[in-house]
């Protein structure tokens, strides 16, 4: 192997954890028929706002996985604090507990033209290793 040949894996692997860094895989139906388990969604990582009908990733209390769910309402309480009401596409009613923005969020799912940024399928992978 020559020094050329090792420079390209090096690149294509640096290459590939840096753009893993900006992707979540869906890890239920809950957002089904808009994503469904084992897609990946690209994902801001800083999202300096976020807006009713925004797709957020979040640290839930309620479940061990960062959850993907559609921002319902956004309201703020007496003291100032934040708090966004998710609520799954496919599920019959809004998460158990108020999200805190920004503390919980993890990031924003991408969108162009209101539809979220997906690779299909792709994260089975990534379940299938790690049990889910």
């Amino acid at each position: 192997m020559n020094y050329k040949e090792i420079a390209t894996y090096i690149v294509i692997i640096l290459a590939g954890v840096i753009i893993a860094q900006h992707m979540n895989v869906v890890v239920s139906g809950s957002m089904e028929p808009v994503m469904y388990r084992g897609d990946i969604v690209v994902v801001d990582q800083n999202p300096s706002s976020v807006q009713v009908g925004d797709i957020v990733v979040y640290h839930a209390t309620w479940f061990p996985e960062p959850v993907i769910h559609r921002v319902k309402e956004i309201y703020k309480t007496s003291n100032g604090s934040t708090y966004l009401i998710t609520k799954g596409d496919n599920n019959p009613t809004a998460d158990p507990y108020p999200v805190q923005f920004p503390d919980q969020v993890i990031s924003k799912v991408v969108d162009i033209g209101g539809q979220p940024l997906i690779i299909p399928k792709i994260g089975y992978i990534t379940l299938w290793i790690r049990g889910l």
